[in-house]
């Protein structure tokens, strides 16, 4: 009796859908940042207006908290209602928990508090260090390479903020 040919294996898959390729994930994301300039200028722009700062060191610390929260305000409520920003829309990707199910508020809050950790790590080397600006600019781009390595590896190609705040994306239907 002939033996039936093996079928090459496939990343787990999530519930909900596939995993995408680590390629993917990150195209959406260098949408995703021409997407947050954007975000980032309107609101930049109402700060100055409503706080008449007159130069960039003038509240320069709440300016900073203002941008987080605006910008985490985004990710919650578009990862919370479909789980899809546009850029993710774009490239067919969904942000589900690690059951398949939509994700939860408190889900998505620490999703993105934990996805800081791209570029949160590197960048406070810098004056901890006393590190020049070429310094930390290549610190940092080896980090953002073995960030996106994690996912490379993992079974179901999560990101370890994804692994750590219970979340995956997924490809959804084409």
């Amino acid at each position: 009796m002939s033996q039936p040919l093996a079928t090459p294996t496939l990343p787990a898959a999530a519930p909900g859908g596939t995993a995408p390729t680590v390629r993917r994930r990150l195209a959406a994301l260098l949408y995703e940042a021409v997407i947050l300039f954007g975000v980032v200028f309107i609101a930049g722009y109402l700060f100055s207006t409503l706080t008449q700062q007159r130069n960039g060191l003038t509240h320069h610390n709440l300016l900073a908290t203002w941008i987080g929260l605006v910008v985490g305000v985004y990710f919650v409520w578009f990862w919370t209602h479909g789980g899809q920003t546009l850029p993710m829309k774009t490239w067919r990707l969904r942000v589900v928990g690690a059951d398949g199910a939509p994700v939860s508020v408190g889900r998505a809050i620490v999703r993105y508090v934990l996805a800081w950790l791209w570029f949160l790590p590197p960048l406070a080397l810098h004056p901890l260090l006393g590190l020049r600006v070429p310094q930390t600019l290549f610190i940092a781009g080896v980090w953002f390479v073995l960030w996106a390595a994690s996912g490379r590896f993992d079974p179901q190609r999560r990101f370890l903020h994804d692994r750590l705040a219970g979340t995956q994306v997924v490809a959804v239907g084409r």
